[in-house]
């Protein structure tokens, strides 16, 4: 079982930057796949970017712009969002995957709570 908990989100102008951070418990937490997903009112949750032991994807909304990584010692996975833009505004979401490296949601076995983002134009 493994406890996801996530901070760093807040309101922001545009062409700001944030870094969101996603503590998790466990003792085995290099062994995960983790995952950032976003959603914003009314729409689906969104693949944003994951990370493995040694391969990183990210959806090409974000790409070039945020970037995710771990520190495993500290059990936490960052999302460092710069030049934010008004559609980056949702809840974002940390995860984790016992298998694999998936992009899709359904593929993630633990969930955050969420944090909120705002970007205003």
């Amino acid at each position: 079982q493994v406890q996801l908990v996530e901070s760093g989100g807040g309101l922001v102008q545009a062409g700001e930057s944030l870094r969101l951070s996603c503590a998790a418990s466990g003792r085995t937490f290099s062994s995960y796949a983790m995952g950032w997903f976003r959603q914003a009112p009314g729409k689906e949750r969104e693949f944003v970017a994951c990370i493995g032991k040694s391969a990183i994807y990210y959806s090409t909304s974000v790409k070039d712009r945020f970037t995710i990584s771990r520190d495993n010692a500290k059990n936490t996975v960052y999302l460092q969002m710069n030049t934010l833009k008004p559609e980056d505004t949702a809840v974002y979401y940390c995860a984790a995957a016992e298998t694999g490296l998936p992009v899709s949601h359904s593929s993630y076995d633990y969930w955050g709570q969420g944090t909120q983002v705002t970007v205003s134009s």
